[in-house]
């Protein structure tokens, strides 16, 4: 069955997002054309262009493609009301996208060590709202007596660090594993290990 425009649509969005996450990444936003670009999604260039008009315009995107399933990560501070239950399900989301999307978590903490300078002002509406909603869940758990008292923004960059790390410092964790990435019994292993001394931290058992 033939597929439909919106479909070929679809596909071809994805495969230039994935390209220029990964090229952002390895060569920053000034090191990577539009063309390496087109020739790592196999599309034409003129095709990335009539999806894209600009780098500028892809760059962002793949920004705010990231924030959309990082947001998606931390549903669960909305589905669940127990603690133990949110963050162990946030932590082991966030270390697996590390794991499974090294690329756009550096492409990400690039961005965020500049300044920001290409999506300030959407990055400031999107993410401001969204991490105050989850801090007021956590100062819910601090008053109810459900977790020992902690402010609430340093809990979220405590996780941040710990989960981001291992994409954003992967070729240093290969490097301490002997020249290996970390298989899936270590990674297994390291997941646990940052839920539990988070969840202790704040007076719970992993």
């Amino acid at each position: 069955m033939a597929r439909t425009q919106d479909e070929i649509r679809q596909t071809n969005v994805k495969k230039i997002l994935q390209a220029a996450e990964q090229l952002f990444a390895e060569k920053g936003y000034a090191g990577a054309s539009m063309g390496e670009i087109a020739q790592l999604a196999e599309i034409p260039k003129s095709n990335v262009h009539y999806y894209f008009s600009t780098k500028k315009a892809l760059y962002q995107d793949v920004l705010l493609e990231l924030l959309e399933v990082w947001k998606q990560d931390a549903l669960c501070f909305e589905l669940y009301d127990d603690p133990r239950v949110v963050l162990s399900t946030y932590i082991r989301a966030k270390m697996t996208h590390s794991r499974n999307r090294a690329h756009g978590s550096k492409v990400w903490a690039a961005e965020v060590m500049q300044g920001a300078p290409m999506l300030k002002e959407r990055l400031r509406d999107n993410l401001y709202e969204w991490a105050k909603l989850k801090e007021s869940k956590i100062r819910e758990w601090v008053e109810s007596g459900q977790i020992t008292p902690v402010e609430p923004s340093y809990l979220l960059y405590m996780i941040w660090a710990s989960t981001q790390h291992y994409a954003d410092f992967d070729y240093q964790i290969y490097l301490l594993n002997d020249n290996q990435p970390l298989d899936d019994l270590q990674f297994e292993k390291a997941v646990q290990s940052v839920t539990s001394v988070i969840l202790r931290g704040i007076g719970l058992t992993a």
